[in-house]
């Protein structure tokens, strides 16, 4: 009859890597010095053990699954796991040392384009979880139970607005709003329903409502079937530092752009 240590085993069996999630030092010193063949990947906010395979979290994430699932696709988006490869990743849930073992097959699928987002842009990471959260709600809830459309132009603000004009009264203008405030988001999804994109600045300042972007669309490649708010959304990052969301009406979907390039194309229902 098997014994607990014997189906624990079986979590760390034949692995080709083990994810150590913010590890303390011991707990990283007796990992890393396992002679099993296994790579020992080190995944957390900051690289404090001076580990030889790191992947950066951009953010803190509470939820495990979450924190999972994207230190699996900084991994995957750092050449370190690929598509098939066996990890076991150990995290902590409760307190402050390892409890918790999970075994998982890396597959492409995992890839969404989200840590990019997150971790790659020039905004503050927070900021831009923000605003993808917005977009995500609008996604889901709409107007009034109507598809509505938005696009959210975050970071390199001077630049942006620079290449942009007020279609009307800018309500934030002398205002210090700043993304991540439950009641400023409220009033992001209120605003969404009329033209122009929000301008928000690398640290969340809400810059400007109602803008018409102005940057050339030449060299701009967007999918088919896309309109305006798409094409003004790609051509402002290629023109600036900045990242652009944006909410379809027509299929409501959520996407994001930088440097020009369509990075993520997401269906708010499934994140």
């Amino acid at each position: 009859m098997a014994t607990l240590s014997d189906l624990a085993d079986e979590l760390v069996t034949d692995v080709d890597g083990l994810m150590l999630f913010s590890p303390s030092s011991g707990h990283y010193k007796r990992y890393s010095e396992l002679d099993d063949g296994a790579d020992v990947i080190v995944i957390s906010q900051e690289n404090d053990l001076n580990a030889d395979t790191h992947v950066k979290l951009p953010l803190k994430f509470d939820d495990i699954q979450t924190r999972l699932r994207y230190g699996i696709e900084g991994a995957m988006d750092h050449g370190i796991v690929n598509d098939g490869d066996v990890v076991a990743c150990s995290a902590t849930v409760f307190g402050d040392d390892a409890d918790s073992l999970v075994r998982l097959r890396v597959d492409d699928r995992m890839r969404s384009g989200v840590y990019a987002l997150f971790a790659d842009s020039r905004a503050d990471p927070g900021v831009i979880r923000s605003v993808f959260e917005v977009a995500i709600e609008l996604g889901k809830k709409g107007q009034k139970g109507k598809p509505v459309g938005a696009l959210f132009v975050v970071g390199d603000a001077g630049k942006v607005m620079n290449k942009s004009r007020p279609l009307s009264y800018n309500p934030f203008e002398k205002s210090h709003v700043h993304v991540g405030d439950p009641i400023v988001n409220v009033m992001l999804k209120e605003f969404s329903r009329l033209d122009g994109a929000f301008v928000i600045s690398d640290g969340g300042k809400i810059v400007s409502a109602y803008r018409y972007l102005e940057p050339s669309a030449e060299g701009v490649d967007i999918p088919k079937g896309l309109g305006a708010r798409h094409m003004a959304g790609g051509a402002i990052t290629r023109d600036t530092n900045a990242t652009s969301i944006v909410l379809s009406e027509s299929d409501g979907l959520v996407r994001a752009f930088k440097a020009g390039q369509l990075t993520l194309e997401l269906d708010p229902e499934d994140y």
